[in-house]
């Protein structure tokens, strides 16, 4: 698209990928340098937002497991005004707009209104954490294909996964919002076959200043995750694909169950 790509009255869902603002697109930059009004994510670095335009307004409609300052209806409702009143929209969503960022809703509400709405893609979070950790997801004769799962429910709900299409072993396992299902995501996979040693890499604040990832094997996830991950936001990979990193920590049965005490 040109650069009159973003008239009055137009919103874009940008991604703003994992954190650090050096893996923005330049669109994604282009964008945000433009807009009147941009609302973001909980998760959105402070790289990013230090790109908004000092005159444009600031609105934070973050979401973060069980501390949710604005519903998906509301959010919605404050994207059709802001372009109802003439205004360039950024609506700035972490990692990509297409994977897990509920834009179908948004994208429904500024249709169904009549404004004109389009997406500008972003590095999801499982491509940075394995570049990181210096691993291709994809390993010929090893991991096939990668599989984006969402790990999040409804509070108090178990996931609604069919593990037994997961536990095949020929695929890298990307789990995301996975800290608090950990324990579920263990006994599920495992219980559908998936051996307990199979690797698998914790990653916690991808891109950021405080990222780290830890190595370990299925079996020792839920224990891994309860004393690794902390409060953070957590991505958890699994395959046979996840050994060939070699930038992470690495713990064994003993050095876990020391850690958790």
């Amino acid at each position: 698209m040109q650069p009159d790509d973003f008239a009055p009255g137009t919103v874009w869902l940008v991604g703003a990928g994992p954190g650090d603002p050096e893996l923005l697109t330049m669109k994604a930059v282009r964008l945000i340098e433009r807009a009147d009004i941009v609302f973001y994510d909980a998760l959105i670095g402070d790289g990013v937002l230090a790109l908004i335009p000092a005159a444009a307004e600031r609105v934070s409609v973050g979401k973060r497991s069980g501390r949710h300052s604005k519903d998906q209806r509301t959010i919605d409702a404050l994207l059709v005004d802001a372009a109802a009143a003439g205004k360039r929209v950024v609506r700035l969503k972490g990692g990509d707009p297409s994977i897990f960022g509920r834009s179908t809703e948004e994208l429904t509400a500024l249709r169904d209104a009549g404004y004109p709405v389009h997406i500008c893609p972003g590095i999801t979070t499982a491509c940075a954490a394995a570049a990181s950790a210096g691993l291709s997801l994809t390993l010929r004769g090893v991991a096939r294909d990668v599989r984006f799962v969402t790990a999040h429910s409804k509070r108090g709900a178990a996931l609604d996964i069919d593990w037994t299409s997961l536990a095949h072993g020929g695929s890298t396992l990307a789990f995301y919002m996975g800290r608090e299902a950990a324990g579920e995501i263990m006994r599920g996979l495992m219980r559908a076959g998936t051996p307990g040693a199979m690797p698998i890499m914790i990653a916690c604040d991808v891109s950021s200043p405080r990222e780290r990832r830890l190595a370990t094997r299925l079996d020792l996830l839920e224990l891994a995750t309860r004393s690794f991950a902390a409060d953070a936001p957590t991505l958890i990979l699994v395959g046979r694909a996840v050994e060939q990193g070699a930038s992470a920590l690495t713990i064994s049965e003993a050095h876990a169950r020391q850690m958790h005490g």
